[in-house]
């Protein structure tokens, strides 16, 4: 019996396969390799990598049944709300088409349990306050919309069917558990302005008054590795949401990377785009209270990580 995780050779996805794996998990990936990285599974040859797309039902059935999958873990989806805003199409394609081919798929085998990497943009512009997993829901982005969109179709999915089924919404995720694991995508803000020092220009970055919970990648595996547990162990799901529940602005980042790296963050500010909200920052609350779920890294952890493994997978 294990586990499958759509995207497990992504950033993110490879450091829920490795949490998984070293917790005694059986593990199966599902990767495209669009963006993912093969590489990053090679030091854990007990977990297969098929190469293909949640669309492909007949590949997804083929791989729920060979190897006798229990629950899945659903991380493959187009991220970025600037890309996703350029093209809805692929973006709804891709973050919706293919949840329902994959949750198909899982009812036509008998898999019952369902994590899903949802987002905090699914809040939209927040209103003051805690913002907690009941604040209303206005996003700004197709990115936003199509992973509230997700958690809808798991909740109609739940009462129809029975499936248990966990939504974590996650915040701004960097830094790295392994060198090796490392985020090289330039349109996170810490990949875009670590290539700036190296070239030796500004850091351009929008809105260096926007603040987020900038989480570990470590700590939000730990998050899918409890959500699995809490299934597991007949928990009915629901939905969480994950981060620090502290706030840093863009500014407090360089301040932070200027630390760390002993380089001139003096930024390029230009003006923050229409679907990027001033201020989000959730309650981690009901995550600690029900999963178990507490971040163990702060911001100079996630920075120093990062660094560390963009120093290590740079060329020479």
């Amino acid at each position: 019996m294990s586990w499958l995780v759509t995207g497990g050779a992504g950033y993110l996805g490879a450091h829920v396969v490795h949490a998984l794996a070293g917790s005694g998990g059986q593990v199966v990936v599902l990767d495209d390799l669009s963006t993912g990285d093969a590489g990053r599974l090679d030091r854990l040859p007990a977990v297969p990598l098929v190469v293909g797309s949640v669309r492909d039902r007949g590949l997804v059935r083929r791989v729920l049944r060979e190897h006798a999958v229990r629950g899945v873990v659903h991380l493959a989806a187009r991220e970025q709300a600037e890309e996703t805003g350029a093209d809805p199409l692929a973006a709804w394609t891709a973050n919706v088409e293919g949840t329902v081919a994959l949750l198909e798929s899982c009812r036509a085998k008998g898999v019952g349990r369902f994590v899903f990497a949802s987002s905090t943009a699914v809040y939209g512009d927040p209103d003051a306050g805690p913002l907690t997993e009941d604040a209303p829901c206005r996003p700004l982005s197709p990115y936003g919309r199509t992973k509230l969109a997700g958690e809808w179709l798991l909740r109609d999915c739940a009462a129809a069917y029975g499936l248990a089924a966990v939504s974590l919404r996650l915040p701004d995720v960097a830094g790295a558990a392994d060198p090796r694991l490392g985020d090289t995508n330039a349109a996170h803000l810490l990949p875009r302005v670590f290539a700036a020092l190296d070239a030796g220009t500004a850091p351009v970055v929008a809105g260096g008054t926007v603040v987020r919970d900038h989480v570990h990648v470590a700590d939000v595996a730990d998050a899918h590795l409890a959500a699995v547990r809490a299934l597991e162990a007949g928990a009915p799901g629901g939905t969480y949401n994950v981060g620090t529940g502290r706030g840093s602005s863009v500014l407090d980042v360089l301040r932070v990377v200027a630390e760390v790296t002993g380089g001139d963050t003096t930024p390029e500010l230009v003006d923050r785009r229409p679907e990027e909200p001033a201020s989000v920052v959730p309650d981690v609350g009901r995550a600690g209270r029900e999963l178990g779920v507490r971040a163990r890294h702060d911001l100079h952890d996630v920075v120093t990580s990062a660094w560390t493994a963009w120093r290590r997978l740079q060329p020479l």
